[in-house]
């Protein structure tokens, strides 16, 4: 049985770094979460305050990724006065800066498995909260529109910037790139174009990004 490390209590955030270490240093997942705690000497049922398992905690990972990009945007007085798109914009490099703080960690997760649709389970709760950022912000742009014709779909949108999203994080991860300067421009012009689809002006937009990613992918 695992020790008790002192009779101070032990965060869900120290839990999380001890795993991200542990993972990096071994190269391979835990294989059980006594194994985990005993590497540790933490108790079992300290670790289970948290999480139920081990998949449970890489999600938790990643939502601990998205609430940390939002407590860093919203610290911006000049925020709430920006616009969507601004706020899109502001969104991706927030996260993608966060990540790449986490760049080892990030790639060991997404590629732990050979088949990527297991790797992506653990971004089923990122999914959620990308979503619901996304839908809020159609919220707040239906909000000014009084006829229902110009209002447009939170569903639609919302789904668009989630493929958005792993398109730039692949992207990224791929991205060889000096201050990966490219995923910059990627975000920006990805922002771009999803904005001007949702205002029925694509087709500039669409052309230059097509030509952007013909030139990263294949030239």
């Amino acid at each position: 049985m695992a020790k008790k490390s002192g009779t101070k209590k032990i965060t869900e955030d120290q839990i999380i770094g001890m795993y991200m270490d542990y993972v990096l240093e071994h190269e391979i997942v835990p294989k059980s979460i006594y194994k985990f705690c005993k590497a540790h000497t933490i108790p079992e049922e300290e670790f289970y305050n948290f999480f139920g398992s081990v998949e449970g905690l890489q999600a938790a990972i990643w939502d601990k990724f998205y609430t940390n990009t939002m407590a860093v945007m919203t610290k911006n007085e000049d925020y709430e006065s920006f616009s969507n798109q601004d706020k899109m914009l502001t969104f991706f490099f927030s996260m993608f800066e966060l990540l790449t703080m986490n760049r080892s960690y990030v790639l060991f997760a997404l590629k732990e498995h050979e088949n990527m649709l297991k790797n992506l389970n653990q971004l089923k709760g990122l999914r959620s909260h990308i979503k619901t950022f996304a839908s809020s912000l159609v919220a707040d742009a239906n909000a000014d529109k009084s006829f229902k014709i110009t209002k447009k779909s939170p569903q639609l949108y919302s789904e668009g910037t989630w493929v958005q999203f792993l398109f730039l994080l692949k992207f990224w991860m791929e991205d060889t790139s000096a201050g990966f300067e490219k995923t910059d421009m990627a975000i920006e012009k990805s922002v771009k174009t999803i904005f001007d689809i949702f205002e029925n002006t694509p087709l500039e937009s669409i052309i230059d990004f097509g030509k952007f990613l013909y030139k990263e992918k294949f030239a």
